[in-house]
């Protein structure tokens, strides 16, 4: 694909910026958590998720442009673990904890779909490659 990577620079900037979004609002407890306020009670904590989300993105930027093979085929592994992470986020963030159901916000549908995006850019370098 032809903008595979600059729409993968793209999707990773934006992954880092869903995380300022809201992502879950507790209703009982007048709680709004997102990927920098994790922090519900001292037994309840999420922690700051845009850590480990900027970590890899700030990789995956750096692979996205480099025009190497290893390159590209590392980016397909950090972009697959930034997936993950985001569907560990997707899934802790809505459990539903002692009958209580956070409403689930859009900034948390935007980080999964950013980190697919990313994923699949991955999948699609445009690499051109020498023939001896």
């Amino acid at each position: 694909m032809k903008y595979s990577q600059q729409i993968g620079i793209i999707a990773a900037l934006c992954l880092i910026g869903s995380c300022f979004l809201p992502w879950v609002e507790i209703i009982s407890m007048h709680k709004i958590l997102n990927g920098i306020n994790g922090y519900v009670n001292e037994q309840f904590t999420f922690g700051t998720q845009i850590k480990a989300h900027s970590f890899f993105c700030i990789i995956s930027i750096i692979l996205f442009l480099l025009n190497k093979i290893w390159a590209k085929r590392t980016n397909i592994f950090v972009c697959f673990l930034s997936f993950t992470w985001a569907i560990k986020n997707f899934i802790l963030f809505r459990m539903c904890r002692m009958g209580d159901c956070p409403e689930t916000k859009f900034g948390l549908w935007l980080l999964m779909f950013f980190a697919i995006t990313m994923f699949i850019m991955s999948l699609l370098p445009k690499i051109e490659i020498q023939k001896k």
